[in-house]
C-alpha cells in the first residue's frame, strides 16, 4: 500500500498542478510536473473532391476558424479550428485534404454534398463532394501527473483498486503560475491506468490517467503556455510579435485567466486609450482592447458578445469612460472585410465600435 498525505493550501501553493474532482470540489492531489500535457489532439479529417480554388493555394495552416459551408441553403456550417491543408496522402488528383478540430456538432447529418469554405476573412474554395476520413488507430499518450501528493480519497480510490474505484470521472487540471496565481484549467474524464512510488519524494506517486480521455494542449501552443507560468507580462504588447496562431493561444491563456480573478472596476469617466499598430488579425483586436483597458496581460473581451459583458462592469471599466484609439486605420484596414459563419459579409471593425457606443464607452479614432 502507498501511504496518502494531507493535500493542504501549502501543498497547492508549491504544486503548479492540482486535480480537481468537478462534481465535488474535492482535490484528487497537487503535483509540479504534468507529462502529457502537450501534445497533438486527435483532429477531424476531411478530403474535399472536385475542389475549385477561389485564391492563393491552401497549403500548411489555412485558419483559427475556417468554416464549411453547405450549399444547401437549409443546412448549418460547421467548423474547422485550427484548420491545416495539405496534411497526408491525397486520395485523388483534384482533391484538397483539410484537418482541424471539429466543433461538437460536424456536418449536418447525411450531408456529403458541395461545400464552399472560407476563414472568416475571404472565400478559400469549394468542392462538389466531400468524405470524412477515419484515420488510423493510434494509441494516445496517457497524462502523467508526476509526484502527486494524494488526496486520502485518491488513497482509498487506489488501495481499492477496482474498475468502479480507479474511474475518477469529470475532474479539472487546474494549472498555477510560479507565483501561485490560478492560470487556466484543463477538464478531463479521468479513469487511472496505474500508478507507481515517484522518484520525487517520499510519499508522493506517479499517476498515470487513461490519454483516450485527454485532449492535450498542441505543441505549437507550449511557448506560450511556458511564458505564462512565469507571470503575467510586464510591458504592453508582448503578443505582437506572434503569428495568428499563438495569438489564439495567447488569448485563450488571457481569458482563462481573467474568469479566475476579480476585477476591481475603475470609477466612471476613466479615459483609456489603446495601441491599435498590431491589430492585424482578430486576436489581436480582442489583446490591444484587453490591454488598454487591464494593462498588460489584460482581458476585456475575446468576441463581441463577451465586450458587451465586459462593459456591463466587474471587468476593469465603469461606465460611461472613453476609449482614444491610435492607429485606428490599421485594425479598419484588416477587419473591416469579415464573413460570417455562414458566408455573408461582416465589418467586424464597426462591428466592435457599434458595442462599444451601447456600452457607453465613447471612441475617439486616431
Amino acid at each position: 500500500m502507498i501511504s496518502t498525505v494531507h493535500v493542504d493550501e501549502n501543498d497547492r501553493g508549491r504544486a503548479r498542478y492540482t486535480l480537481t474532482g468537478t462534481e465535488h470540489g474535492h482535490a484528487w492531489g497537487v503535483c509540479a510536473e504534468a507529462e502529457g500535457l502537450f501534445g497533438e489532439p486527435r483532429r477531424g479529417t476531411y478530403e474535399l473532391f472536385g475542389w475549385v480554388a477561389e485564391g492563393a493555394e491552401v497549403r500548411g495552416w489555412v485558419g483559427s476558424r475556417v468554416w464549411l459551408v453547405p450549399e444547401v441553403g437549409a443546412l448549418e456550417p460547421w467548423l474547422l479550428e485550427d484548420a491545416e491543408s495539405g496534411v497526408g496522402q491525397l486520395l485523388a488528383t483534384d482533391s484538397l485534404v483539410l484537418t482541424g478540430l471539429d466543433d461538437y456538432e460536424g456536418p449536418p447529418e447525411g450531408h456529403r454534398g458541395p461545400v464552399r469554405v472560407h476563414d472568416g476573412h475571404r472565400w478559400l474554395g469549394s468542392c462538389r463532394e466531400f468524405a470524412r476520413v477515419l484515420p488510423p488507430e493510434q494509441v494516445a499518450p496517457p497524462l502523467v501527473l508526476r509526484g502527486l501528493a494524494q488526496s486520502d480519497r485518491l488513497g482509498a480510490a487506489l488501495t481499492k483498486g477496482t474498475r468502479r474505484a480507479l474511474d475518477l470521472e469529470e475532474a479539472a487540471l487546474e494549472v498555477q503560475d510560479d507565483q501561485g496565481e490560478p492560470l487556466t484549467e484543463r477538464l478531463l474524464w479521468t479513469r487511472v491506468s496505474t500508478w507507481r512510488p515517484s522518484s520525487y519524494g517520499t510519499n508522493l506517486i506517479d499517476l498515470e490517467l487513461d490519454g483516450e480521455l485527454f485532449t492535450p494542449v498542441p505543441e505549437y501552443a507550449r511557448p506560450i503556455w511556458e511564458r505564462w507560468f512565469a507571470g503575467p507580462p510586464e510591458t504592453l504588447g508582448a503578443w505582437a510579435g506572434l503569428d495568428t496562431r499563438r495569438r489564439e493561444a495567447w488569448l485563450d491563456l488571457v481569458r482563462e485567466r481573467a474568469c479566475r480573478r476579480t476585477h476591481p472596476d475603475r470609477p466612471a469617466g476613466h479615459a483609456y486609450e489603446i495601441d491599435g499598430r498590431h491589430i492585424t488579425d482578430v486576436p489581436g483586436l480582442y489583446l490591444a482592447l484587453g490591454e488598454a483597458v487591464n494593462g498588460p496581460g489584460g482581458y476585456f473581451g475575446g468576441c463581441l458578445d463577451a465586450v458587451d459583458d465586459c462593459l456591463r462592469g466587474t471587468f476593469g471599466c465603469t461606465a460611461p469612460a472613453t476609449l482614444l484609439w491610435r492607429d485606428a486605420a490599421t485594425a479598419r484596414e484588416h477587419l473591416s472585410r469579415t464573413l460570417t459563419p455562414d458566408g455573408r459579409p461582416y465589418n467586424l471593425f464597426a462591428g466592435l465600435l457599434d458595442v462599444l457606443a451601447e456600452g457607453d464607452m465613447h471612441v475617439t479614432l486616431a
